[in-house]
């Protein structure tokens, strides 16, 4: 009888006791399985609260401060540029970023990528009062905020329509449907915003054509906004590539939010990787426990093996036989309890996200149990290797 022959008998033998092995395996196996297909479930979940950053590259007029003296009397400074930005540099700027980021993350996805969102910004007269007018892009104005709520009426969809923001609709006593006049031109306010808390709640927001017409800036932009979320995004690698690329304008990376969206990320993966190391250093002892008290049941049949003839390498092998196969045993129960778990977990943990089976995550499952299984059966079949026949029949 070969020896694996002689492990398989054996384990079927000695069923109960396999199973409290299997056990310790299930359950660090199930832990990490688990961890892996909430995080992968919770994924973009996460990326849907991370849109609410907003932009997380900001491009302006690249203006110079310069002092002005004469001699050693200060007379103050002035800025010297241009104060807007073209808009046929747009379409450049789209395909800096597009390009990054695909070299990034190693896809060849069509179209765009990242969202482009520019706006002017100038000074109006509504109703006798001073305020902020911003021409926008509607589309990608609203993308880039995904935060933006329409509190009464409705958002932008045509041409010569205005949305207040709340404050600005307060003050001004503005409601849907009224007409704000424009330099020849008429606006009607189609929509008011709900309180977002910051300076978009004193503006009134007007298509960018329509804007750029009525104050002769046609072809000009004040800012350009740049959202390019994805999984590590370069946002400084395209910073660096627009000032190098596009003179007069200066792109400046918004750390901050970059280092929130991703810091956030990996700190929940090192979590949860903590949490699934400590699961398998315990599950391991658990199986080492076991292990060892199986040596000492079958002190009778190792010093059998040895007066047979066995060398100290196939009583090893023999307990590595049997480890793999707790291990495979293990993987798969594992692999099952541990995406049941997340079933009844993730939703608690990232909530609105959706739990499903990731067949690829089985092998990995069955390689960590039987992992886990050999080396935990190292130490067990080194020490049964020690043991003499002598004591072996003595212990009968």
């Amino acid at each position: 009888m070969k020896l694996h022959q002689v492990v398989f008998k054996d384990v079927s033998r000695r069923k109960k006791r396999v199973l409290y092995a299997t056990i310790g395996v299930v359950i660090a196996t199930m832990t990490v399985i688990g961890i892996l297909t909430i995080a992968l479930a919770g994924r973009a979940r996460i990326y849907n609260q991370l849109e609410k950053y907003g932009a997380n590259l900001s491009l302006v007029p690249a203006t110079k401060s310069l002092d002005t003296g004469l001699g050693d009397l200060t007379l103050g400074s002035v800025t010297v540029g241009d104060n807007y930005i073209q808009q046929d540099s747009i379409p450049v700027i789209q395909q800096i970023a597009d390009t990054e980021i695909r070299q990034k993350i190693k896809v060849e996805q069509a179209g765009n990528i990242a969202t482009i969102a520019p706006q002017l910004l100038v000074q109006a007269d509504v109703k006798g009062t001073s305020v902020i007018l911003a021409g926008v892009d509607p589309k990608a104005e609203y993308k880039i905020k995904s935060w933006w709520q329409v509190a009464q009426g409705k958002y932008i969809d045509g041409a010569n329509q205005a949305v207040v923001g709340s404050q600005a609709a307060s003050l001004l006593r503005i409601n849907v449907g009224d007409s704000i006049p424009l330099k020849g031109t008429t606006l009607t306010v189609i929509g008011i915003l709900a309180d977002t808390g910051s300076a978009d709640d004193y503006r009134i927001f007007v298509p960018l054509d329509v804007a750029q017409t009525a104050f002769g800036k046609q072809g000009l932009v004040s800012t350009i906004d740049v959202r390019a979320l994805c999984n590590a995004c370069p946002v400084e690698i395209i910073a660096d590539a627009i000032n190098k690329q596009i003179p007069g304008i200066r792109a400046v990376a918004v750390k901050q939010v970059a280092a929130s969206e991703m810091g956030m990320l990996d700190k929940i993966n090192k979590l949860m990787l903590a949490l699934g190391g400590v699961t398998l250093i315990v599950g391991g002892f658990g199986v080492v426990n076991t292990l060892m008290a199986s040596v000492h049941e079958r002190i009778k049949d190792i010093g059998i093996m040895k007066a047979v003839g066995a060398s100290r390498k196939q009583i090893i092998v023999a307990f590595i036989y049997e480890a793999v196969v707790t291990g495979i045993i293990g993987g798969l129960i594992g692999y099952g309890a541990g995406t049941a778990l997340a079933y009844a977990i993730g939703p608690l943990i990232f909530e609105g996200s959706t739990v499903s089976v990731v067949p690829l995550y089985l092998p990995v499952s069955i390689l960590l149990a039987v992992l886990i299984a050999v080396l935990a059966t190292l130490y067990p079949a080194y020490h049964a290797t020690k043991i003499r026949i002598a004591d072996c029949f003595r212990a009968v």
